[in-house]
Formats: structure tokens, C-alpha cells, sequence
């Protein structure tokens, strides 16, 4: 069983929007912050945003702060990110992420292009 998936990537013009999911399993979800990582080709892993495990605060990074939302869903043990006003800069692949348990999903691309 993987422990993290995403899913809802894709292709989308400039200034569209996208939902990314991601479903986690075999380990109590509700006790770990998780966060989204993002990889753009040729660069190197950027974080970009965390979402701590109760009290459900947020931190955002600066490029993608008041355009994405995070948010969780400890009954369903899923993790969301919604990306508005989506640039070509975001293009890359995105992975939802437990830093404490090292756990990483498989990644879903998003490509934003015209």
C-alpha cells in the first residue's frame, strides 16, 4: 500500500486553476503537519506550503502565497491544494509530503502553458 497519492494534475492556460489531492494511508494522519514540495524541470525541490496537524494553520511560500489554499481533511485522510492565477513559473511536479516520517507520493505534473 502507498502511503501517499496525487492526483488531480494536469495541463492548464495562464490564470486557470487546478485542485491537487492527495490520499494517505497507513499511518495516523491526523497526528503529522504535511506540507507540498514542487519540482520544475532542471531545478531543484521548492516547499510550498504546510499544514500542521491539528490546529490546521498554513504557511505559504512567498511565490505562491494569497494564489494557493492547503487544506486538510483528517476524517478522510486526504490533503488538498488549490492553485489559482497559475503562471508558467509553476509548472513542475508536486508532491505531498510528511517531513517527519519521510514520506513522499508519487508526484502528479502540473503544466501551465498557452
Amino acid at each position: 500500500e502507498v502511503p501517499l497519492v496525487e492526483s488531480g494534475g494536469g495541463l492548464v492556460q495562464p490564470g486557470g486553476s487546478l485542485r491537487l489531492s492527495c490520499a494517505a494511508s497507513g499511518f495516523t494522519f491526523s497526528n503529522y503537519a504535511m506540507s507540498w514540495v514542487r519540482q520544475a524541470p532542471g531545478k531543484g525541490l521548492e516547499w510550498v506550503s504546510g499544514i500542521h496537524s491539528f490546529s490546521g494553520s498554513t504557511t505559504y511560500a512567498d511565490s505562491v502565497r494569497s494564489r494557493f489554499t492547503i487544506s486538510r481533511d483528517n476524517a478522510r485522510n486526504t490533503l488538498d491544494l488549490r492553485l489559482n492565477s497559475l503562471k508558467p513559473e509553476d509548472t513542475a511536479v508536486y508532491y505531498c509530503s510528511s517531513r517527519l516520517l519521510g514520506l513522499w507520493g508519487q508526484g502528479t505534473q502540473v503544466t501551465v502553458s498557452s
